[in-house]
């Protein structure tokens, strides 16, 4: 497994890997890797016959300076998990490379961006939209993937590469979960043992609101259950707990076509997200 940490080995690197005739799937992290982003490569090297994944702490997407500096770093232990996935290439970019001095480009993705995260987190698609361009660029693969639990992310990028026209095909992959049904995230490593348990409510919340709708329930009184079921095992504070069309990412009062259910939560000081498909 290569480990690249400039733009020139990566050229580099990236011409030898074209030459060699086979496709090249991109898997873009922030490392703290777990099961996770090793389903996205493991699907990866199904897909291409070649493998790379970045790994980047983006601070353009974090609005808490404090939220930036405590988000887990374990470097050796993501490249062992990597290359024990057959990964091909690493490329682990410094912040100075990226956004040199005097950087001055934002990309913004209007419309899917502006809800929901949007709201909650101001200026967050716009740092994710703008190092998704610049990794696909830069790697130039024909395909990367993205993992479901991030949907609105997933909506943000779709939209960018057809925007821009950027030659990709995005591959969103399945969320990965515990056996207890806890969304796999980088931020669970903040939990207490009992904020972890705590926190199984959301996804059962989401379970619960999903059968509700499908059975027939009204979808306001189906998420407003919901939304107590989460009060009532602690979470702080709730975001939003909305069913919305998978492709516009509008809020439905009714069931309509392709949904989500999705949510964000706090608990324990400890902010989740998660969603599921509505059938």
């Amino acid at each position: 497994m290569q480990i690249i940490r400039d733009f020139e080995a990566l050229a580099a690197a990236r011409k030898t890997l074209k030459q060699s005739g086979e496709s090249l799937a991109l898997v873009p992290t922030m490392g703290a890797l777990h099961a996770g982003h090793l389903a996205l490569a493991e699907e990866a090297g199904k897909r291409a016959g070649k493998v790379a994944a970045s790994i980047f702490v983006n601070p353009l997407q974090f609005n808490d300076p404090a939220d930036l500096e405590r988000y887990p770093r374990e470097e050796e232990a993501d490249l062992a998990k990597l290359e024990a996935a057959g990964v091909d290439l690493v490329w682990l970019p410094s912040a100075a490379d990226l956004y040199p001095q005097g950087f001055a480009t934002s990309i913004r993705v209007a419309g899917v961006s502006e809800r929901w995260e949007g709201e909650a987190r101001p200026g967050h698609f716009d740092g994710v939209a703008t190092i998704v361009a610049k990794l696909l660029i830069a790697v130039a693969p024909e395909i990367a993937l993205f993992g479901e639990k991030d949907f609105q992310q997933l909506a943000v990028i779709r939209r960018l590469v057809a925007d821009l026209g950027l030659a990709v095909e995005i591959v969103g992959v399945e969320t990965v979960r515990d056996g207890d049904g806890l969304a796999l995230s980088s931020r669970n490593a903040f939990l207490s043992a009992e904020d972890r348990q705590r926190a199984l409510a959301l996804p059962r919340a989401l379970q619960s609101a999903r059968n509700q709708i499908a059975s027939g329930e009204p979808v306001g009184r189906a998420l407003a259950a919901a939304k107590q079921s989460l009060v009532d095992a602690g979470f702080l504070k709730i975001d939003y707990f909305a069913l919305i069309d998978a492709a516009t990412l509008e809020p439905l009062s009714e069931p309509a076509g392709e949904m989500r259910l999705i949510a964000a939560a706090t608990i324990g000081g400890t902010r989740l997200i998660d969603n599921v498909a509505v059938k």
